[in-house]
């Protein structure tokens, strides 16, 4: 298979290990690396032909989730397999419900980091996994509507960044960010940046892992 793939992980020992999987499995495909959230949407934005992402959740500007829905929100229709130390079956659910089509661990083998990105290829980006509680879905999916700069700014907003720092950050004006903040207040059915926050908090956007 030809096209890039992306290696998304903070720790360059770990970045190599992953990038040896892929050159077994995928041996005409470019490889792209990257070690924090802004250079792995960066690079996947750029990247021709993306196939697919590994991901870590703990790269530095990633909180929670947040690396998983931005990253989908940007490459919708590129599967995101996440790779982490993070514990139990809670946080693979979570990843499958933001948009990751599976969840590895870190203390897995090579072989078994071979045989996912192997099953991995070839998927479009998984639907997100119905959450047994409804109402908790339908504010994911909200969530999941945004574009990919209004999850920029609510992520900015959760760090509890100003407007001013938000529009200094994404080079847009205090207007644009305004006028985003309006459109997510809009959609989250919410009506200040506070309860904004609160709800994509309850979603675990913020929670590291």
């Amino acid at each position: 298979m030809t096209g890039t793939v992306l290696v998304a992980d903070d720790h360059p020992l770990f970045r190599q290990a992953l990038r040896l999987a892929v050159e077994k499995i995928l041996p005409e495909a470019s490889i792209a690396e990257a070690g924090t959230l802004a250079t792995a949407v960066a690079a996947a934005t750029a990247a021709p032909d993306l196939r697919l992402i590994l991901l870590d959740l703990k790269m530095p500007g990633a909180t929670g989730y947040s690396g998983i829905a931005l990253l989908h929100a940007e490459c919708p229709d590129v599967p995101i397999l996440v790779v982490s130390s993070a514990e139990g079956a809670a946080a693979a659910d979570e990843a499958r419900a933001f948009g990751a089509i599976g969840f590895l661990h870190k203390g897995s083998d090579l072989g078994a980091i071979e045989a996912a990105v192997a099953a991995a290829i070839g998927r479009r980006s998984a639907p997100r996994s119905p959450a047994p509680d409804s109402a908790t879905e339908e504010i994911r999916e909200t969530v999941a509507s945004l574009t990919p700069t209004q999850l920029k700014v609510l992520l900015a907003v959760l760090d509890g960044q100003l407007n001013k720092q938000i529009a200094h950050n994404l080079g847009i004006s205090e207007a644009t960010v305004k006028a985003h903040m309006t459109a997510i207040m809009r959609k989250l059915d919410v009506r200040n940046r506070t309860q904004a926050a609160l709800v994509a908090r309850s979603l675990g956007l913020d929670l590291a892992h």
